[in-house]
C-alpha cells in the first residue's frame, strides 16, 4: 500500500503512540519494564512523496492521556493499583503536568522515503526543548516508527525507588504504528 501526497490530521483513531520504558540498578528484577499508551494526542501531517524535505510533521500530547497499559518483569503482576499509581506518579513528579500539560514534536527536516525515512525534529517535554530523531517506515498498511529519548536531557531525572536501587532507564522509547489515511 503506498501513502498518498497530502496533508492529513492524525490521532488516537488513527494509530497508537506508544512510551516504552526499562529499568536499570541492583533492584531492576523487582521493578517493571512498561508500556505507556498515550490515549490524547493529534498530529498535523504533510506528505510529499517526491521531496521529502517539503513534508512536515506536528505533534502535540496531551499529558494527563498517559495510561499504563502493562508491565513485564518485575517479582508480581502489575495490579490496576500499581497501574495507578505509576500514572499518578508520572503526572506530579516526573512530567508535572499542572505547569507542563502538553509534549511537542515539531519536524525541522524531514529525509528519505515513505518505505525509510528519518525526521529531525525539536521536542519539548517539562518546557524544554531538544533536537530528536524519528526514524520510520511504510510496512504493510501502516506507518511505523520510533525515536529514543534520553529523559535527562530535559532536566527529567528518571523515577528510582528502594533508595536507589531499582531505576528506571534514562532512556525510552516512543513508538508509533498509524494506519495509512486513504
Amino acid at each position: 500500500m503506498a501513502i498518498a501526497d497530502g496533508s492529513y490530521t492524525l490521532g488516537p483513531v488513527s494509530g497508537q503512540l506508544l512510551i516504552k520504558t526499562s529499568r536499570t540498578g541492583l533492584g531492576a528484577r523487582a521493578g517493571h519494564d512498561l508500556t505507556i499508551e498515550v490515549t490524547g494526542w493529534k498530529a498535523e501531517v504533510t506528505v510529499d512523496t517526491a521531496d521529502a524535505a517539503r513534508s512536515s510533521v506536528s505533534v502535540e500530547v496531551d499529558v494527563d492521556s498517559f495510561e499504563v497499559r502493562s508491565g513485564t518483569g518485575g517479582v508480581k503482576p502489575l495490579t490496576d493499583a500499581d497501574r495507578a499509581s505509576i500514572g499518578k506518579t508520572i503526572r506530579e513528579e516526573i512530567l508535572h503536568t499542572a505547569e507542563h500539560p502538553v509534549i511537542t514534536f515539531r519536524s525541522a527536516q524531514v529525509a528519505g522515503t515513505p518505505d525509510s525515512f528519518s525526521i529531525d525534529g525539536e521536542l519539548t517535554i517539562n518546557g524544554r526543548t531538544e533536537p530528536v530523531t524519528v526514524h520510520g517506515g511504510l510496512t504493510g498498511d501502516r506507518v511505523r516508527g520510533s525515536a529514543a529519548v534520553v529523559q535527562s536531557r530535559w532536566g527529567i531525572r528518571p523515577y528510582t525507588a528502594f533508595f536507589g536501587a531499582l531505576k528506571l532507564a534514562d532512556e525510552v522509547t516512543v513508538e508509533f504504528s498509524i494506519a495509512v489515511p486513504a
